[in-house]
């Protein structure tokens, strides 16, 4: 986790890296533990007054592989810069015309040992056809809880932002603590 002012420096690090005629604007840059991924807004296809929205649907969906092909060498030029400053994989996405996509970015492994109950939650959304596997059913679960937490969990983020800067002030500070661009 990264303090605020940490964050700001890696969005204006890639706001101004950024080619300007990359996105119409930068969505958000988010960060953890081993990425981070930016996303831009891309302009929308023109199309006809009256348009369908399977029509509108097509042609963000066309646009968005269109932007991804044309921008391939851009991105991983910035990328490349990035990881090597930041010590992080970057994964790109973007909006346009209320479709989100994400290209490549990390599905990191995550390791738990849960007791009987937690392990039959996660079998009854198998039997359920929520989910295919117990992995896919803990990441159901982070969702649901990520969806219906946010403010507790925005409270809890700025708290441990906070024990952070406490922490980087101290005298056994380490390098983890350090911004990123100081990496």
């Amino acid at each position: 986790m990264i303090t605020s002012e940490q964050h700001e420096k890696l969005r204006g690090w890639f706001a101004g890296r950024l080619p300007d005629d990359l996105f119409e604007s930068l969505v958000e840059v988010t960060v953890d533990r081993e990425e981070i991924t930016v996303v831009g807004r891309i302009p929308e296809p023109g199309l006809a007054e009256g348009a369908s929205d399977a029509e509108k649907e097509a042609a963000a969906q066309a646009r968005i592989q269109e932007f991804r092909e044309r921008t391939r060498d851009d991105r991983v030029a910035v990328a490349r810069e990035a990881e090597h400053r930041f010590g992080k994989k970057v994964s790109w996405g973007v909006e346009c015309g209320g479709e989100r996509a994400l290209f490549t970015h990390i599905a990191a492994p995550v390791m738990t040992r849960l007791r009987q109950p937690e392990r039959q939650v996660l079998d009854t959304l198998i039997a359920a056809g929520v989910a295919r596997s117990r992995s896919d059913a803990l990441a159901w679960c982070v969702r649901l809880v990520q969806r219906h937490a946010d403010d507790w969990l925005t409270e809890l983020r700025d708290s441990l932002e906070h024990v952070q800067r406490v922490r980087a002030q101290g005298p056994d500070a380490t390098p983890r603590d350090a911004a990123p661009d100081e990496e």
